[in-house]
């Protein structure tokens, strides 16, 4: 299965989309405002990158909905903070956002003209539609990258074998986990590798680049959570189980993404060898949360945003009931957790800089 033709959040602005299901993603971006803004003033204070009075910046995975400008708007503003406090007129900023072909570019776009007005720095934005996993920019054009949310997306599946990626039958799913597990972190390494060359010719020397994305705690591969996808499938799962989808297709769906944990990631970025890490951070997925508004309802309302062009493409229009099954699981699923557990999803965010 190609990512590229599939992988695309619920568009518009209705009850089910993401512009409406996305506040936990706004959360995970509030937490990289820091990391942002040191990277700016590093740009900022550095006569060598700055050259030209120009900086570019690029969000690569905005999506759409509120989220889409949240950090090249960080960026901006940090630009303009740094130049006002030592009396200087600031660089011409260009901002560019890429997603996907399939995205929801129709609000992204009105709301890239409110910024191309504000006064200082002056701002020129533009659009660039394509996979990241791909050539996106002419070389040495970019002073920052920023992407959230977006890097655990793959470019495909990793080579399975016909092996289901997912079973409800727990005896089953422990015994394939390590080999579906090992194929997903194969095929994470060799994106992100490829991510790491790619940017690290579009960007200027000694330019910045700043990312999150979803992970794991356990260093151990081969752990329920080794890719992130795991509670859609759960909740497919007991669909399959109680005969509501086909149990055939149910073996047959793979979805594109996996979660590395923040050592993996480490190894992954010093191997490729064309950044240095600033920082690297993990945090609970539902750090700067109120976690009383993280009911069942909402996530599964969450999970449906996310995956329900891939579901629906995969098992036709069953995401209503998905929704209904997903209250129900994660309601029995929260009864018997216990206080206290930690979450084994995490947010990983890396700054780097161009080695």
């Amino acid at each position: 299965m190609d990512s590229k033709q599939r992988v695309y959040m619920n568009q518009g602005q209705g009850e089910t989309s993401y512009a409406r299901n996305s506040s936990i993603q706004s959360a995970q971006q509030n937490r990289m405002k820091s990391l942002v803004e040191a990277a700016i003033v590093g740009l900022c204070s550095n006569p060598n990158t700055l050259l030209s009075g120009k900086m570019a910046i690029a969000d690569l995975g905005c999506s759409s909905g509120p989220n889409a400008l949240a950090l090249v708007s960080i960026a901006v503003e940090a630009i303009h903070n740094h130049f006002l406090q030592f009396q200087q007129p600031p660089p011409e900023v260009c901002v560019l956002l890429n997603d996907l072909p399939d995205n929801d570019f129709n609000v992204v776009v009105k709301n890239l003209v409110a910024l191309q007005q504000t006064n200082e720095p002056v701002c020129v934005t533009g659009i660039v539609p394509g996979s990241f996993y791909e050539r996106l920019f002419p070389s040495g054009s970019l002073h920052l990258v920023c992407s959230s949310n977006s890097l655990q997306w793959l470019s495909k599946v990793g080579k399975l074998n016909h092996i289901s990626a997912y079973d409800f039958d727990e005896h089953i799913r422990r015994e394939r986990l390590p080999v579906v597990a090992a194929a997903y972190a194969r095929q994470f390494r060799k994106d992100f590798t490829r991510f790491l060359k790619l940017r690290a010719k579009e960007l200027v020397p000694e330019g910045q680049m700043v990312v999150s994305l979803v992970g794991r705690r356990s260093d151990k591969l081969a752990t329920e959570i080794s890719y992130v996808w795991g509670t859609a499938a759960q909740i497919l799962g007991v669909m399959a189980s109680e005969g509501m989808i086909d149990k055939k297709k149910f073996d047959s769906f793979y979805i594109p993404a996996y979660g590395p944990s923040a050592k993996e990631l480490r190894v992954i970025i010093e191997e490729e060898g064309s950044f240095s890490i600033t920082e690297m951070q993990a945090h609970d997925y539902a750090t700067g949360m109120d976690r009383a508004l993280l009911t069942p309802n909402r996530i599964a309302n969450t999970l449906r945003a996310i995956f329900e062009p891939i579901i629906v493409q995969h098992f036709g229009e069953i995401m209503d009931e998905f929704v209904r099954t997903g209250e129900k699981h994660l309601s029995l699923q929260r009864s018997s957790q216990v206080e206290g557990t930690e979450d084994p999803i995490v947010m990983v965010l890396v700054s780097l800089a161009k080695a």
